[in-house]
C-alpha cells in the first residue's frame, strides 16, 4: 500500500515538474559568451578547477573530461552542505520556516528562481570520477580509500553519488542510496553493469568496518537498482552532460525519469557553463 501511494505521488509530481527552458535569458547568455571568449577564465569550486580549455567542452558536439565533471560534482555538494548549514542556522534563530539562501560568486540564486515540484537538495557527498577506477583496480585497502573519508561520515549522507568513466569511451552514474536502501546504477545508453554495484556493496561493507569499530555493514531491506526508464542519450557525446544532470537530479531526490531528455542538452550545456562561471548551483532546479 505504501509503494503504491509513492507511485501515485511521484506520478502527480512528474505532471507537475516545471519543464526546462530552451533558453537562457539574454543577459545568462552572454555571461556564457564571456565566458567562453575568455582565454583566462578560470572557476573554482572546492579543490576542482575549471579552465578555458576546460569549459570548451561544453560547445555542442563536444565530450566532456575529468575537469568538468568533477567541478560539477564538487558544486552539488557545495550545494547541499550550504543548504544544510542554513537549515540549522534556521532552526536555530527560530525561523526554521525560512528558505535557506545560497549567496556566492556570480548571479545563480537570482537567476534559478524556486519552483515549485521540485525537491530540496539531499545530504549528499560526491565522489570524483578516479575513485571507482581505484576501488575497482586496486581495491579499499591498496588504494588507501578509508583516507578518502577521514572528514566525512558517508553513513550520514542520504545518498553518495560515484561518477563513473568507462574506457574512456562513456560516463555513467552510481549511486549508494542511504534514504531507499538501494545500490543504484544509471547508463544514458540502458546498459547494466552489476559489476559495479558489487564493488560499491563491498565498499560499502569494508568503509563501514573501518569507521564503526569493525562492525559489518547492514544490508537488511537493501537492494540493487537499474532501470532502462532513465534519460537516454541519442548520440555518441552527451553522456558527461546525462551523468552531471542525472547526479543533479538524484541530490535533490528526483524520481525517475527526472526533469530532462536529449532534447535538453543544447540548453543544459549553456546553462552549464553559466554555473560554473557562477561557480555554484541554484538551490532549486529552474
Amino acid at each position: 500500500m505504501q509503494k503504491q501511494l509513492r507511485e501515485r505521488d511521484e506520478q502527480i509530481e512528474r505532471r507537475l515538474r516545471p519543464k526546462l527552458p530552451d533558453s537562457l535569458p539574454p543577459e545568462d547568455e552572454q555571461i556564457v559568451r564571456n565566458s567562453l571568449s575568455n582565454r583566462s577564465f578560470l572557476a573554482k569550486a572546492a579543490r576542482e578547477q575549471v579552465s578555458s580549455q576546460d569549459l570548451i567542452r561544453l560547445r555542442p558536439g563536444q565530450w566532456l573530461n575529468d575537469e568538468i565533471i568533477n567541478f560539477y560534482g564538487a558544486m552539488i555538494s557545495e550545494r547541499a552542505a550550504k543548504f544544510e548549514k542554513d537549515k540549522e542556522s534556521s532552526k536555530a534563530s527560530g525561523t526554521a520556516n525560512g528558505t535557506p539562501s545560497l549567496n556566492g560568486k556570480g548571479k545563480a540564486r537570482a537567476a534559478f528562481p524556486s519552483m515549485e515540484g521540485v525537491g530540496d537538495p539531499w545530504k549528499v557527498h560526491v565522489f570524483n570520477t578516479f575513485f571507482l577506477p581505484k576501488l575497482q583496480d586496486m581495491g579499499y585497502e591498496k588504494a588507501r580509500l578509508n583516507k578518502w573519508t577521514k572528514k566525512i561520515d558517508i553513513f550520514s549522507k542520504d545518498i553518495v553519488l560515484i561518477p563513473c568513466n568507462l574506457g574512456n569511451s562513456h560516463w555513467t552514474c552510481a549511486a549508494i542510496n542511504f534514504r531507499d536502501k538501494r545500490i543504484e546504477y544509471y547508463d544514458s545508453m540502458g546498459m547494466d553493469r552489476p559489476s559495479i554495484r558489487h564493488s560499491l556493496r563491498s565498499y560499502l561493507d569494508l568503509e563501514h568496518r573501518d569507521k564503526k569499530g569493525g562492525a559489518p555493514f547492514d544490508f537488511t531491506g537493501w537492494e540493487d537498482f537499474f532501470t532502462e526508464d532513465s534519460p537516454q542519450q541519442e548520440n555518441g557525446y552527451d553522456c558527461g552532460v546525462f551523468l552531471c544532470q542525472t547526479m543533479e537530479n538524484l541530490s535533490r531526490g528526483v524520481p525517475i525519469p527526472f526533469d530532462f531528455t536529449q532534447q535538453n542538452m543544447p540548453y543544459l550545456r549553456r546553462r552549464m557553463i553559466f554555473e560554473i562561471t557562477a561557480e555554484q548551483l541554484s538551490l532549486k532546479r529552474l
